[in-house]
């Protein structure tokens, strides 16, 4: 369907490609990856003809159309509906109708069979291209992107650029090209539209190339991966999760024939060392060192995932209740985003502020950080220092300042040895950090902007979006920073596994109030199936969920007293294990402590007997969380005897 053969591809002077191959086959579904500035973005525009390569070529079938989701198409304005925008995508249908139109308005004063003849032409194809349905499926993708019916009909120039983007998106899909190119597609997508383009992209018929950070939607669209690496295009026939592992394991084999090359060189330079001064031997020292100059070099494999060791300095910390929401009421105009809505953030929580937009998302996050106006009670807690990231943030970066000098002025207190070890953790790299911020891209700012919001100390963090403009390396170190940070945080994301990684609760708007599910995001999803289930089966005519009919037991009262005596006793185990696991991870957070001690690494006994002594502690914290299951298990039960 299309071959890149030999392609080279050069910016000035540095190389983005040389020599790269690839070939793109009917139903290819591939994730194109890459860290950024490897130029992911530079082959989809290769491949449609914006740019032209230095070297090799881009051929296709001709009968091969392509589509292509760009960032551009953000700029795109036009006065007319969203609708009409969309239907654009059917011009051929289009032209057909205008002229039907032309000739039904004729034949009202000048009728003639000519006239009559060509209409019914035009009906008959304009019939076989569907022409009678494109305003239907022109609806139906644009109500599948998160629209509301009533929105078909507004001017695309009311809406901002994320939405603006969707509706390019779905006038894309309309269309229907043999190969679909997607640039970020889901970075102005919330998560019902996610799921929604995704269940399209696997049902659609022609060939799909998706640049994405975002993890879960590679692994739910892709059946090929194409990485991006040293100016080549290397293919892996699997979705993200299957490029990992065969990546590694290919890692593996060439860090094992680099280490066996290093000893077999190191060898023979031992043995020119030896001999080069005999005149025996200079035959053979001779031969060698020509081995020595014809031999291919096989690179040591750089660890480019390597583990984050954050140490995070939260000045104090806060009480027990950071914050508490109540009676709180947000409308603009017309439209309620809360009514009387009430919640409460207790220290450790990790939230994740998940749903649809439009649902008000954001407007609670500012709302929490003091920045929005509303009615009703916003209490914080004791000791309780916040930090806010959102993307209007990134604007607010001077411009003019190197990185060392932007993460300086953050009164942070951090020596410079101190900043230049923190946003190495960011890909910061040596004379990386005395680059002007004004000469960086969108996702090195969002490095920047949150690498200031860490080194903060505030022991509250609010995140808006924090993952968008992020590759995947990035996305993976704000994972592992936020896993190891010790506060409370409340974030907007709609990068499933990102959540998934960093959130212990989930909150959502629903009904104008907050709801909360008190687990992990996977933990919230199997839930929601299973209310789904529920709601399924009612409606299906079953008024309420059917329940096994009890046989009443009657206990005598010396039975009652024993079985009152049990749990009395069962309640004082209970609270004797919740005293004995409070302590057991109070300890966990002081031997966390211990080892994200940079001091410790330098004693390799003391890091030993750290590291064991958490092991143990930790195999204990799980013996006691079994029990208390357990003894809950049985507290449960003897309540349900003693009720019946």
């Amino acid at each position: 369907m299309l071959a890149i053969s030999n392609l080279s591809f050069y910016f000035g002077a540095r190389p983005l490609y040389e020599n790269a191959n690839l070939h793109i086959k009917p139903k290819d579904r591939i994730g194109l990856i890459g860290a950024n500035g490897t130029g992911k973005s530079t082959l989809l525009r290769l491949i449609v003809g914006e740019y032209t390569a230095d070297a090799g070529e881009v051929t296709m079938a001709k009968d091969c159309t392509i589509g292509f989701l760009n960032q551009d198409l953000l700029s795109y304005q036009s006065d007319k509906s969203i609708r009409e925008v969309a239907m654009e995508a059917f011009s051929e249908q289009l032209e057909l109708q205008k002229r039907i139109d032309e000739i039904i308005q004729k034949l009202e004063t000048e009728y003639s069979d000519a006239l009559v003849e060509e209409m019914t032409s035009l009906q008959e194809k304009f019939e076989t291209l569907e022409g009678y349905t494109i305003q239907a499926k022109a609806e139906e993708i644009l109500e599948g992107l998160g629209f509301k019916t009533d929105d078909l009909s507004r001017p695309l120039s009311e809406f901002s650029g994320g939405w603006r983007m969707r509706v390019m998106l779905a006038k894309l899909l309309l269309q229907k090209p043999s190969i679909l190119l997607l640039d970020e597609p889901t970075n102005h997508l919330d998560l019902p539209s996610i799921q929604w383009i995704e269940n399209y992209i696997i049902a659609y018929e022609g060939s799909i190339i998706i640049v994405s950070h975002d993890r879960e939607f590679l692994d739910n669209t892709t059946n090929k991966t194409v990485e991006v690496f040293n100016q080549k295009l290397t293919e892996y026939a699997g979705n993200y999760t299957f490029y990992l592992k065969e990546r590694e394991l290919q890692r593996e084999i060439q860090q094992n024939a680099y280490e066996n090359q290093q000893q077999k060189i190191k060898q023979t330079e031992q043995f020119i060392s030896r001999f080069r001064a005999k005149a025996t031997k200079a035959r053979q020292v001779q031969s060698r060192v020509k081995m020595l100059e014809k031999m291919d070099r096989i690179d040591e494999v750089i660890d480019e995932n390597a583990a984050v060791n954050f140490k995070f300095n939260l000045g104090q910390t806060s009480g027990r209740h950071v914050m508490s929401l109540k009676e709180i009421h947000k409308a603009y105009d017309a439209l309620t985003i809360l009514e009387k809505a009430e919640a409460q953030i207790e220290r450790g929580d990790k939230i994740a502020l998940i749903g649809a937009n439009g649902k008000g998302k954001s407007t609670l996050l500012r709302i929490i950080a003091g920045t929005e106006a509303h009615q009703g009670e916003r209490a914080m807690g004791h000791n309780v220092y916040f930090s806010f990231f959102a993307q209007h943030q990134l604007e607010s970066l001077q411009v003019d300042n190197e990185i060392l000098q932007e993460l300086q002025q953050t009164g942070s207190g951090k020596s410079d040895t101190e900043l230049r070890g923190v946003l190495g953790c960011f890909l910061f790299q040596d004379e990386d950090v005395f680059k002007k911020i004004k000469v960086l891209s969108g996702g090195e700012k969002s490095r920047v902007a949150l690498a200031k919001v860490l080194i903060s100390e505030a022991n509250f963090l609010l995140l808006d979006e924090p993952t968008n403009h992020l590759d995947m390396q990035s996305v993976n170190i704000l994972i592992q920073a936020l896993q190891q940070y010790q506060g409370t945080f409340v974030l907007v994301s709609h990068d499933r596994h990102f959540i998934s990684q960093v959130a212990n609760k989930v909150w959502y708007i629903e009904n104008q109030e907050i709801k909360e599910y008190p687990g992990t995001y996977e933990e919230y999803l199997f839930w929601l199936k299973q209310q789904e289930t529920q709601n399924l089966s009612l409606s299906n005519g079953n008024s309420k969920p059917k329940k096994e009919k009890k046989k009443k037991i009657r206990l005598s009262d010396d039975e009652t007293k024993q079985l009152k005596n049990e749990l009395r006793r069962q309640q004082q185990s209970l609270e004797k294990i919740e005293n004995a696991i409070e302590k057991l991870e109070e300890k966990n957070i002081d031997l966390e402590v211990q080892l994200a001690d940079e001091k410790i690494y330098t004693d390799a006994n003391k890091l030993k007997e750290v590291q064991g002594t958490y092991a143990q502690n930790q195999q204990k914290l799980k013996e006691k969380n079994e029990e208390w299951e357990e003894i809950a298990f049985r507290i449960e039960e003897i309540n349900e005897k003693i009720e019946n």
